[in-house]
């Protein structure tokens, strides 16, 4: 896909263009037009996609970002060290490792 075709927009930048009565630019007819056969070939041919073809996504779940609450925790060096080697979004991976931990525990007792 290339850069030039996305638009980035703010909430409150969306919500003014719809207060002037804007519309949206996206071609809705040309997308609800489109057969399943038309968005496996668009995928396919989408250098973003390459390497996702394969994955089975019929277990994928929706997950819904929830309030997270601040806390001081004591946790070792080299597993802080690591998860900030994985760049940017570090607590976040930190956070999605703790939260698979209590989906299994949850599952081993439930």
């Amino acid at each position: 896909m290339s850069n030039n075709s996305i638009t980035r927009m703010t909430l409150e930048e969306i919500r003014a263009k719809r207060s002037r009565g804007e519309k949206s630019e996206t071609d809705w007819a040309r997308v609800d037009a489109m057969t399943d056969e038309d968005i496996d070939r668009a995928t396919r041919d989408d250098p973003d996609w390459a390497g996702f073809e394969d994955i089975d996504w019929s277990k994928a779940q929706v997950v819904f970002p929830t309030a997270k609450t601040s806390i001081s925790i004591r946790v070792d060096q080299d597993v802080v060290d690591f998860f900030k080697s994985t760049g940017k979004g570090y607590q976040t991976r930190m956070n999605a490792v703790l939260r698979h931990y209590v989906h299994e525990q949850k599952k081993r007792s439930g």
